[in-house]
């Protein structure tokens, strides 16, 4: 009990980290410039940083702030400032974001950077809180794998499976005559099928002399030729490596994958920008620009709706509320947020966000694919 105590508390203090992490991340990609400032500067002073004479909030020479708090009240409020990100352009954000998505994308094209948090500052912080809150919730990948899957009942449910079929040869071959090139064939592979049954028993002399080493040569044969077929980068040194290493260790590997799929989220961006690029190829109003802000606010969107739905799935209310959300919420928003970010008729978006849909499946296999290939260093 102590111990899954502890592992909870793990989990929601690590989660916690990765907020705080991925808001001072948030904060040193976006400065802050044109956030609201409570603080009334003198009419005219001197800065205490470069030694001019500014006027208002902020030094014109070096952008410091010419009113400088030594207090300890000050620190609290850098640090839920910085920290949290919570400022007045956060405000003014999330709330197009979430409902006028296409609306705050074409602003911020158009230049409207100072009111509103940028695309990509707005995609860390999301993405390091979605994984945060994913932690805090148990969503992730278990410390030991064998813990979590029940191998030994998968086991003797397998070794049963292959009993009742054992039972079943025998009982086609003695119906079958003799010489018949069918029952040869079944009387190989109720051998395998015994060779197999007895591999996983504890042995004993008796048992060794009445095991066939061609069942088990049969059956490292088949596993060698498992790897040898299996191609993931095309180099077969390589790819053997790799499906060793989940062989021998899943968990570990699958925690790789998780914390790749953490570090590396960023490549969603890079990945899907030519995608979008081909849905309006031949429109040169649109800039690869454009398609950077509309696909970085949209991943934006979506961590956030993942936070929200793994958090209802958590609650009383249930995870099939949580999946309803999810479903109605994830397309209406991406359909309002195509349309209106880059103009276009009803008919028009609907094509392509047909197109769009398909373009995520291919986004995220080639993702996985690239953690996966990450995942084997």
């Amino acid at each position: 009990m102590s111990a899954e105590l502890g592992h909870a508390m793990s989990e929601i203090v690590e989660g916690a980290g990765g907020i705080a992490e991925g808001a001072l991340v948030g904060r040193a990609v976006e400065p802050n410039r044109g956030a609201n400032s409570e603080d009334a500067a003198a009419p005219s002073e001197t800065c205490s940083n470069c030694g001019a004479i500014a006027s208002g909030t902020y030094c014109s020479n070096c952008g410091q702030k010419l009113h400088v708090h030594r207090t300890l009240s000050a620190i609290g409020h850098d640090l839920m400032h910085g920290v949290l990100h919570l400022d007045g352009k956060l405000f003014k954000t999330l709330p197009l974001l979430a409902f006028k998505p296409g609306k705050l994308t074409r602003r911020y094209i158009e230049g409207e950077r100072a009111k509103f948090v940028s695309p990509m500052a707005m995609f860390l912080f999301s993405v390091f809180a979605m994984f945060a809150v994913f932690q805090m919730v148990g969503l992730s990948v278990p410390w030991d794998l064998r813990e979590t899957v029940n191998f030994d009942a998968a086991s003797e449910e397998i070794r049963a499976q292959g009993a009742r079929e054992a039972e079943e040869l025998r009982a086609r071959i003695e119906a079958m005559p003799q010489g018949d090139p069918e029952r040869q064939k079944a009387e190989q592979q109720l051998q395998l099928l015994e060779g197999f049954l007895q591999s996983g028993e504890e042995e004993t002399p008796a048992d060794k002399s009445g095991f066939d080493e061609s069942a088990a040569a049969q059956a490292e044969f088949d596993l060698r030729d498992l790897e040898e077929s299996f191609s993931l980068t095309g180099n077969k040194t390589f790819d053997q490596g790799f499906l060793k290493k989940w062989r021998e260790n899943p968990g570990l590997m699958l925690y790789k994958l998780q914390a790749n799929g953490y570090k590396f989220s960023w490549l969603l961006i890079p990945l899907s920008i030519p995608f979008v690029w081909l849905l309006f190829a031949w429109r040169r109003e649109f800039k690869a620009y454009d398609h950077a802000v509309f696909v970085t606010y949209s991943l934006s969107f979506m961590s956030l709706l993942f936070i929200m739905v793994s958090l209802i799935g958590v609650s009383p209310v249930g995870i099939g509320w949580a999946f309803a959300i999810l479903a109605i919420a994830a397309p209406i928003h991406l359909y309002k947020h195509l349309r209106h970010s880059y103009g276009l008729s009803r008919l028009s978006t609907l094509w392509r966000f047909v197109l769009l849909n398909f373009f995520v499946l291919i986004v995220v296999l080639l993702f996985m694919q690239a953690l996966l290939l990450l995942g084997a260093f």
